[in-house]
This record gives structure tokens, C-alpha cells and sequence, in this order.
């Protein structure tokens, strides 16, 4: 886990000031602490970012998993877990689906990935019975603090929806769009990316752009301007948009990239070192992000809080294998 640099203190470690990052915590902390399933925190790593996030005073933790393990765990950072509720699960494909039935029966309102497979962890979320579906398809966002951009770029889907369809693509938008929403964006500005930026019949996203535009007229999304086909560097930069005379709203001032599958949304965060990511990854899902779950207007909830523990929420993807259980 990489320790956050408070804003103050940036310029004594040689780093930048994370604006938006302090931002996004500061206004997590003016709203109730939510409260937070943790499945199967069992090693530092997943531990100590509940107890950062809990310092902070953004979340209330529910620990979920075998309770020696944990009380080791916690032992091992010199930290105190006995004024904090554990619930005792064997190991941690039970910890998983302790945790959802947590989220499911309003006992928790999030749900936090410890030191678990990911199959493990969305195999409990998907389930037909008993999990957290809802009436989107679930979807995955990267949260960007970019240098030169005024608001935080987001970057879907990573890891969930691997080669997504257009009706798949839908729900992504939305999702993204609502994430963006929640987290104090306006207007939101969505890109569709492709490799150009004509719509070219050889091209397929070239087509699945246009037709996500031409539902944004529509109505099927809503809540943000969408725009695209759109290259990378003229969704995120004007002098690129202008050298390729796109006159646009979007162009050049995106602050939602949507890309045409999972492997080129993986690769840019992680290869452009002027990128770095300094927000965790999000699931856009239901008891994170309530406004996500449903149809219609895309602005959040009155009750909407953000989802908990900075710097430390992992990559979430679905899968269907078989789990593969850690035994206490």
C-alpha cells in the first residue's frame, strides 16, 4: 500500500500536491462515516487501508473473515481490533459472501476487498442468489488525478467487461457518468474513444461510438455530453483537438474516457508515467455507488456518500471459475 503525502508536506518529499485526491477526501469527510464490509482483511496490506481509512474518519469498518487471522494481522501492525465489529467467517470464499449478505441486508452500506482473490470477491457480488445484482451490468472505472486537469479523469472499464458489446457499452457510460456525478464533476464530459475520429464502417467502435452519441440524443443515457469517435490525445488535450480542426464540447476537455475494451483501458494508466494513479480503482456497483443502480436521472442520491479507503481498492473483475479459497 502507498502511504498518501499530505498536500502540505508534498514539496518536502519532491512530490506534487494531489489536489483532487485531498479534495475527494475532504468532502468524504464532511458526510457520516460509511459503514464498510471488509472481506477477509488478513495481511497488512488490506488491514492497515481500513485502518488509514478509518483514521481519516471516512469509513466504520465490518471486518469479515477468521478472526485469528485478522487479530494476527493486526497484531503484526501494532494495531487494536477489539473495539471494531468481526465477524467470523472460516476462510475467505465464506468471507466473501458473509460480507455481500452484510451489504444485502443493510447491516453495511460498501463493500472493501482484503486479502482475497477477485474471482472470490465479484463470484459473491454476481451471483443470480444472494448477490448484488442489479439492473446495470457492473462495471469498472479507473479515477485519474491527471496533472492539467481541473477534475479527475475516468477511465472504463478495466476489468469487468473484457470485449463489451454496445448494449454493454451502455451501461458502462451510465455507470461512469453516474460515478462522475457523485464525485462533484459538472458537466461531465464523455469521450468515446476509438483509433480516429471519423466513424469509419471497418472500424466496429468507430460505429458503437456514434450510436452512444446518437442514444445520448435520444435520452437512453443521460447526464452528461457525449462525444466521439475520438482519439486520445484530442479527447484530453485542445491543442490536439484544434490541429484536427474537431469542433466539439468534449474534444479536448474530456473528463470521462470511455475506451473500446478492457485491454487498451489497463494499458494507458499504466504505461504513461505522467498518468499515475492516485485514486483507487472503483466497481461501480450498487451499495458503493447508489446512484448507479438505478434507471433514470443520474445525479446521486441526497444519501450518497464515497465509497471508502483511499489509495487501496483493487482492481475488481468478474469471473465465473471455480474460487479459490485461502484456508485459515
Amino acid at each position: 500500500m502507498t502511504a498518501a503525502v499530505p498536500a502540505q508536506d508534498a514539496s518536502q518529499h519532491g512530490q506534487r500536491r494531489h489536489d483532487k485526491y485531498d479534495r475527494l477526501v475532504a468532502a468524504a469527510q464532511s458526510l457520516p462515516k460509511l459503514k464498510v464490509a471488509v472481506a477477509h482483511p488478513c495481511d497488512a496490506a488490506s488491514l492497515g487501508a481500513v485502518f488509514e481509512a478509518a483514521g481519516l474518519g471516512l469509513i466504520e469498518p465490518v471486518l469479515v473473515g477468521p478472526q485469528a487471522k485478522i487479530r494476527a494481522a493486526a497484531e503484526a501492525l501494532g494495531k487494536d481490533v477489539s473495539k471494531l465489529r468481526i465477524v467470523d467467517a472460516p476462510h475467505s470464499q465464506a468471507a466473501a459472501e458473509a460480507a455481500v449478505d452484510l451489504v444485502r441486508s443493510g447491516q453495511a452500506e460498501a463493500l472493501m476487498k482484503g486479502s482475497l482473490h477477485t474471482d472470490e470477491l465479484m463470484g459473491a457480488v454476481v451471483r443470480r442468489e444472494g448477490g448484488l445484482r442489479t439492473a446495470r451490468r457492473i462495471s469498472h472505472c479507473f479515477v485519474m488525478d491527471v496533472p492539467g486537469h481541473e477534475t479527475a479523469l475516468i477511465i472504463t472499464d478495466a476489468a469487468v467487461n473484457i470485449a463489451p458489446t454496445l448494449e454493454d457499452k451502455v451501461h458502462i457510460v451510465q455507470n461512469a457518468i453516474d460515478l462522475a456525478r457523485a464525485l462533484g464533476a459538472d458537466p461531465v464530459r464523455v469521450a468515446i474513444l476509438s483509433a480516429m475520429e471519423t466513424v469509419n464502417p471497418k472500424v466496429p467502435s468507430t460505429i458503437e461510438a456514434a450510436a452512444l452519441c446518437k442514444m445520448a440524443d435520444r435520452g437512453q443515457i443521460t447526464g452528461a455530453i457525449l462525444d466521439g469517435p475520438l482519439a486520445l490525445d484530442n479527447a484530453i488535450d485542445l491543442g490536439a483537438a484544434k490541429i484536427k480542426k474537431i469542433q466539439s464540447p468534449v474534444a479536448g476537455q474530456a473528463n470521462v474516457l470511455v475506451v473500446p475494451d478492457s485491454r487498451q483501458a489497463t494499458c494507458w494508466p499504466r504505461a504513461c508515467p505522467s498518468w499515475p494513479t492516485l485514486m483507487p480503482p472503483a466497481s461501480c456497483s450498487a451499495p458503493a455507488y447508489r446512484s448507479s443502480s438505478r434507471a433514470g436521472p443520474t445525479r446521486p442520491s441526497p444519501g450518497w456518500r464515497p465509497a471508502p479507503s483511499p489509495r487501496s481498492w483493487p482492481t475488481h473483475s468478474a469471473s465465473n471459475s471455480p474460487s479459490r479459497r485461502s484456508e485459515p
